[in-house]
């Protein structure tokens, strides 16, 4: 699973929009749905404001997160 995955299952778990997590996290939307996405790559900052607006630990986001290897990074 990668890290926006991550993030949108324990969103929808606690029954919070886009908009709403947004909002708790101090993120833009369209931010987060870039994070969400994979489209973008959360700096720590992001990261520990996602986990406050969720109410987890930091370390909760990476739980079965799936290491990135060089054959599944994307092209750019």
């Amino acid at each position: 699973m990668s890290l926006g995955m991550q993030i949108r299952r324990l969103r929808e778990e606690r029954g919070y929009t886009l908009e709403e997590l947004a909002e708790r996290s101090g993120l833009s939307f369209r931010g987060l749905i870039y994070i969400e996405h994979g489209r973008r790559n959360p700096g720590v900052l992001t990261i520990l404001g996602i986990a406050s607006g969720l109410n987890v630990a930091p370390a909760r986001l990476f739980e079965d997160v799936s290491p990135v290897t060089d054959e599944q990074e994307p092209r750019r």
